[in-house]
């Protein structure tokens, strides 16, 4: 039996591919599967007939590609089905047509399904950008995407527009508490895709450098929630839950139900020679109520009590935007985040663009004295100004002008001359002016209705 895939043009941004089946073919029920083919396809165009030779009877078959793409099909027999799959820019949408005829023995098209999509790397395709420049959009979780269980307002809408654009979309989160695919599965409740790879996270970071540290099958004692446990055990470790077990490290990640015994095993375990690694030191963490203490506050308590600090996995350290990067095989990656100290900094140290949006944690006043290290490439108030092409500040004679607010310098003070200086154009001319100047800071006189 043989399945071809047969050239066809594209619509606008759309190409329809069609897979004839000749003898047999099978769905297990009338669903949609996503093969999500991340940068590999976003339109695509195949020029030539591909055969699939097939020879094995299957009932059920799962395949997965060396590629960022994969193709899960449960299946059930059945005859004489078309399948098309329309060759969206990010997403491969494989609608499988139930039929009702039943056959005892079938071969299995769909199990070398994977072997055609390795194909379509070789096709070429058209990259959707953000701002005409960045190839891939990085975005944090918290704050950015959402508080607690809510979505913030634009985040989720802006999302799908990029995603339909054909702009890869991944996310670099520090909060280690939940598995990949429970985020996702938040994501899924926003109307977001999102495939768990995609999800880059600190348990992550933080278990690669355990490997560094402890041989394989070490034991190691988890501050933190399930997600930061399957990544411990994945990596190969033994999980214990008491300093008297011996642990030879100990990871700390957040987890709302983390408790002072918790602290209290980890510092035990510290103080008698344990390795100890901190998947992040955020701080705070937003929540629909207000800015809830983050691991940065359980960090310090153990810190208090054994005297030593941790090494950090997360944000700021440019290992986990490096992962990210690597993983998209971006060129040109653009990284949005609310936090200056962990977001935008750590952006900065990877050599990544940033930009900060004013919808978590750092505000006005912070972005206006920040030193360099922690100034974003933009700044925007919501993820829907990413939809929009970007106004940025403009050079006059006595300062910057931008979206219809001029700020100068006079002397030592900051001023607005022109515009509201509630609105962002004003804080992006301001930033400008006082990144440009020569004075710190603490030596400039900056009028108060910018960040008040």
């Amino acid at each position: 039996m043989r399945s071809r895939f047969a050239r066809s043009e594209p619509n606008g941004n759309r190409a329809k591919i069609v897979v004839t089946v000749d003898h047999a073919i099978l769905v297990a029920q009338a669903t949609t599967v996503l093969a999500t083919l991340h940068h590999v396809i976003r339109n695509v165009l195949f020029a030539d007939t591909v055969s699939v030779q097939t020879d094995l009877p299957v009932h059920t078959v799962s395949v997965q590609t060396d590629l960022p793409a994969m193709v899960t099909a449960h299946l059930a027999l059945m005859v004489s089905v078309p399948i098309a799959l329309h060759a969206r820019p990010l997403v491969v949408i494989a609608r499988l047509v139930r039929l009702a005829t039943a056959m005892h023995h079938v071969h299995s098209v769909i199990g070398h399904l994977a072997r055609v999509l390795v194909t379509a790397s070789s096709v070429k395709t058209v990259t959707a950008k953000v701002w005409s420049s960045y190839d891939v959009l990085l975005a944090d979780l918290d704050g950015v995407v959402y508080e607690g269980t809510a979505a913030i307002k634009d985040a989720p809408e802006a999302i799908r527009v990029l995603q339909e654009q054909g702009l890869p979309i991944g996310y670099v989160t520090n909060n280690s508490s939940r598995k990949p695919e429970t985020i996702a599965a938040q994501l899924a409740g926003f109307g977001v895709r999102c495939a768990p790879m995609d999800i880059i996270g600190s348990g992550k970071t933080g278990v690669d450098i355990l490997k560094t540290l402890v041989p394989a099958g070490s034991k190691v004692l988890v501050v933190g929630g399930e997600g930061l446990r399957a990544r411990v055990t994945e990596g190969g470790f033994q999980l214990v839950a008491d300093s008297g077990d011996k642990p030879d490290a100990v990871i700390q990640g957040f987890a709302p139900d983390v408790s002072w015994r918790d602290l209290a095993e980890a510092a035990f375990s510290i103080q008698n020679g344990a390795k100890w690694v901190a998947t992040n030191q955020d701080w705070t963490l937003p929540q629909e109520k207000g800015l809830a203490p983050g691991n940065g506050t359980l960090v310090s308590a153990v810190h208090t009590a054994v005297g030593q600090l941790p090494i950090v996995a997360g944000k700021p350290e440019p290992a986990i935007f490096h992962t990210a990067v690597e993983h998209f095989g971006a060129k040109n990656a653009l990284f949005i985040g609310d936090r200056i100290d962990t977001d935008i900094t750590g952006a900065n140290r990877a050599g990544i663009d940033s930009v900060l949006v004013l919808t978590g944690v750092s505000t006005r006043k912070e972005v206006l004295g920040i030193k360099p290290e922690g100034r974003p490439t933009y700044i925007i108030g919501s993820m829907a100004e990413l939809l929009k092409p970007y106004k940025g500040p403009k050079k006059t004679k006595r300062g910057f002008a931008c979206d219809g607010a001029e700020v100068e310098l006079l002397n030592n003070k900051v001023v607005v001359t022109i515009g509201d200086p509630k609105s962002l154009g004003a804080l992006r001319a301001a930033c400008a002016v006082i990144y440009g100047s020569e004075l710190p800071i603490y030596a400039l006189d900056v009028e108060a209705a910018l960040y008040e």
